[in-house]
C-alpha cells in the first residue's frame, strides 16, 4: 500500500514538473489559429492547416490534448474510433518525436504541430504555449 501511494505521489510530481508545450507553425504560414481553432484542426473539424501529431502517448501529447481539446488518452481514442467507424474522419498523421514534428512543420507551410518548448528553434514559429 505504501508503495502504491509513493508511486502515485511520484507520478503526480513528474506530471507537474513537465515542460511547457509549444504549438508551432511554419514561419511562412498565413494562418495564426486561436487555441479553439487549433483544437478543431487536431480533431479533424478544420482542414485549414495540416495537423502533425506525435506517436504514442507522451507527457507532451498529454499536456497538448488536455490543454487544447480537454481530452485525455481514452477520450481521444474513443473520439477517433467513432469517426473512423462511421467513415467521417481519420486522425492526423503522426511522427516519432519533437524533432520529427519540427522538421515536418518547418518543411511544410501548411502544417501545424506541438512540441516541448525546449525543442523550439528558428525554423518554426510558436503560436502559443501551454503550461
Amino acid at each position: 500500500m505504501k508503495r502504491l501511494i509513493c508511486s502515485m505521489l511520484f507520478g503526480s510530481i513528474c506530471i507537474t514538473a513537465s515542460a511547457e508545450v509549444a504549438v508551432i507553425v511554419n514561419p511562412a504560414a498565413s494562418a495564426a489559429p486561436s487555441q479553439s481553432e487549433v483544437a478543431n484542426i487536431f480533431l479533424g473539424k478544420d482542414k485549414s492547416l495540416t495537423a502533425v501529431d506525435q506517436q504514442g502517448w507522451s507527457a507532451t501529447k498529454e499536456a497538448f490534448y488536455a490543454g487544447v481539446a480537454s481530452k485525455n488518452e481514452a477520450q481521444l481514442k474513443s473520439y477517433w474510433s467513432g469517426l473512423i467507424f462511421t467513415g467521417k474522419g481519420q486522425p492526423p498523421a503522426s511522427v516519432a518525436d519533437d524533432s520529427a514534428v519540427v522538421a515536418k512543420v518547418a518543411g511544410n507551410p501548411g502544417a501545424i504541430g506541438y512540441v516541448a518548448s525546449s525543442a523550439v528553434n528558428d525554423q518554426i514559429k510558436v503560436l502559443f504555449t501551454l503550461p
